[in-house]
């Protein structure tokens, strides 16, 4: 039982230590020049779950607590002021027979991110405060084929 928990707290480290190691792109950083201010105001982020702002992020973790959702390879094909459209592959653990010793199985999904609003911590920027998935071939057991997330700030 003590080497499920410790496997299940390790996974649980590693998940975390992976997902602060992406690095955000220089355009997304909320601290801009002030010659950029201007246009800070009319761009939209999405905020991932260390609070960084990212636009047209890579990847993008849905599931901060454990890292056992994601999506990954997100090849964006439209990132405006009212709305983000891309394909992503969303990989998720099946936790069998537990997290720690789960497979990751990816799931191709169309990803929709609206409804901005003015970011409380850096009132400057705007972020995307919904997420719509489509997933257009299979899905995870007991996932609808049209989720809608509400996004942290």
């Amino acid at each position: 039982m003590h080497t499920r928990k410790f496997r299940t707290a390790l996974m649980l480290c590693a998940a975390t230590a992976l997902a602060a190691a992406i690095p955000v792109p220089a355009s997304a950083s909320a601290s801009a020049p002030a010659a950029t201010e201007s246009r800070s105001s009319t761009r939209v982020v999405a905020v991932d779950c260390f609070s960084n702002p990212q636009v047209r992020p890579d990847d993008f973790l849905l599931a901060c607590g454990d890292g056992n959702n994601r999506l990954i390879d997100i090849q964006w094909s439209h990132w405006g002021s009212q709305s983000a459209v891309g394909r992503a592959l969303d990989a998720v653990n099946d936790c069998e027979p537990y997290c720690a010793a789960g497979k990751f199985h990816t799931y191709t999904v169309i990803v929709r991110l609206d409804r901005p609003q003015s970011w409380k911590a850096h009132p400057e920027l705007r972020q995307f405060t919904r997420m719509q998935l489509v997933y257009t071939e299979g899905r995870p057991a007991y996932t609808e084929r049209v989720m809608t997330h509400e996004l942290w700030d």
